[in-house]
């Protein structure tokens, strides 16, 4: 596996990176087990402050950070400066609430003497992290474990080395002790050999369903706890009495947002019938109206997609709908550009039996359903082996709660636009994985929910066989 930073505006190579040897490997498992036995006695507020401090070295590096991301996968530099941001506010706010919620849980019992729960770390743990959010990705899991005391081992993707690298290195400039995440070039063998190694504790995996499949086989086969977060075909349901005006300004960025390259995008656009019409005519306009270029540039509203394989593949799915029936309303023609970049689309007239229907596009691709009931809507909604997030516009927000809570997925915005938030749990069901990150949840993803259960002295007069005696009286 090659290691390579390659501008997909410009096509040039920019760096290549070594591929880390199984004895570096070693050492850094190594390391991240002789770190987990020192963060045993450190009290979780002296990770606190460290983590503020990452905080605030990711906002004086982030001029630097936000461009590396824009020049190695393409993104806008202004969805970088967001992206950057948002980890720095990931990092405070786990920062500021971990404590409190590593906090001991007392629970009621009619045992002898005092339950509760403590959280205690578990070990080093892999992360397996894919391109599109190169550093959102990383700390949305760094963030919750490093406060609970799991070094942790991290594999991204192939084409975000320099990325995956600068954020590692910030984070230990910042004071976190080596060994609290190591960056490592690796083979998907070698996940595997870490995975199998009793130091590694447990696996977290944003990416594709096959390196879901994989990794969690690797996991389960060694009895190791995994979070997943696989791919989407998330839904974007628009009732007949929504607000039209919102739905115009939300729905293209929805698609658009990252080149279209993320697992929540809004893949599916299934609208009632009496503001179909509408809502493809400013789709098509609002789509119409993007402007490819050099994504470092501050006028560019499109940036190109990651890698040109991504942007073949993306068009080999629109040829093969396009086989099965779909019609194309907008789009779907070259840009004639250098980068990697996909003219936006929009496909209609897509039935169960085209592959459309079950695929998921990464890419500028919106699907558009019309349905004639709100019955019509949620069962298409759900007609999807995938479930990771969904949007419902209504012209009564309550309305849509209710529509909403028959969506089968783990998100749902309802009136609104998609939130990544710290406080707020992320992840999905079905074929969209399992697991949360971020929130209370993702703090609690890899810790020892351990019982103590202490008494002054031993109640001997209800023990029967080690089960507690009742008085049939």
């Amino acid at each position: 596996m090659a290691y390579q930073t390659v501008n997909p505006y410009t096509n040039e190579l920019v760096k290549e990176f070594s591929n880390t040897t199984d004895q570096q490997l070693e050492e850094a498992l190594q390391t991240g087990q002789e770190l987990y036995e020192k963060f045993k006695s450190q009290p979780v507020k002296e990770r606190g402050k460290i983590l503020h401090n990452i905080a605030a070295k990711i906002r004086e590096q982030a001029d630097e950070l936000a461009r590396t991301c824009t020049i190695e996968m393409g993104k806008l530099l202004t969805e970088s400066q967001g992206e950057v941001e948002l980890c720095a506010v990931i990092a405070d706010w786990f920062a500021d609430h971990a404590e409190e919620m590593l906090k001991p849980e007392e629970i009621e019992t009619i045992a002898n003497g005092k339950a509760e729960i403590h959280h205690h770390a578990t070990g080093v743990l892999m992360m397996v992290e894919p391109w599109n959010f190169p550093y959102y990705q990383i700390m949305r899991v760094f963030a919750p474990n490093f406060m609970v005391g799991n070094p942790m081992i991290l594999k991204h993707a192939s084409n975000t080395p320099s990325s995956a690298q600068m954020m590692a290195d910030v984070i230990i400039e910042a004071g976190a002790p080596e060994g609290s995440i190591a960056n490592l070039f690796l083979s998907y063998k070698q996940v595997t050999k870490a995975i199998e190694d009793p130091r590694v504790q447990g696996a977290a995996l944003t990416g594709s369903e096959r390196g879901g499949e994989a990794v969690a086989g690797a996991a389960g086969k060694n009895l190791k706890k995994t979070t997943m977060e696989l791919g989407g075909m998330d839904p974007f349901i628009v009732l007949g009495d929504a607000n039209m005006e919102d739905v115009n300004e939300i729905a293209w960025r929805s698609r658009l947002y990252n080149a279209g390259q993320e697992c929540t995008s809004s893949k599916r656009f299934i609208v009632m019938e009496n503001v179909y019409d509408e809502f493809v005519e400013h789709l098509k306009e609002n789509f119409s109206k993007v402007k490819p270029g050099d994504p470092l540039d501050s006028k560019t509203t499109l940036a190109p997609m990651n890698t040109k394989k991504a942007k073949e593949d993306l068009q080999e799915q629109v040829d093969e709908a396009v086989k099965a029936g779909a019609k194309v309303v907008y789009g779907n023609e070259p840009i004639d550009l250098p980068g990697q970049f996909f003219m936006p689309t929009i496909l209609t007239d897509v039935d169960r039996d085209n592959p459309a229907h079950t695929t998921e596009m990464f890419g500028p691709v919106g699907v558009v359903y019309k349905v004639s009931s709100e019955k019509e809507a949620i069962e298409l909604a759900n007609d999807s082996s995938y479930g990771l997030g969904g949007v419902v516009f209504a012209g009564d927000s309550e309305h849509g709660a209710e529509v909403a809570a028959k969506i089968e997925t783990g998100m749902v915005f309802v009136n609104n636009f998609r939130y990544s938030l710290p406080e707020l749990p992320f992840g999905g069901v079905k074929r969209s994985g399992y697991g949360r990150e971020m929130s209370q949840i993702g703090q609690m993803a890899f810790v020892n929910e351990k019982l103590i259960l202490k008494a002054d002295k031993p109640d001997l007069d209800n023990l029967a066989g080690g089960l507690v005696a009742t008085d049939p009286e």
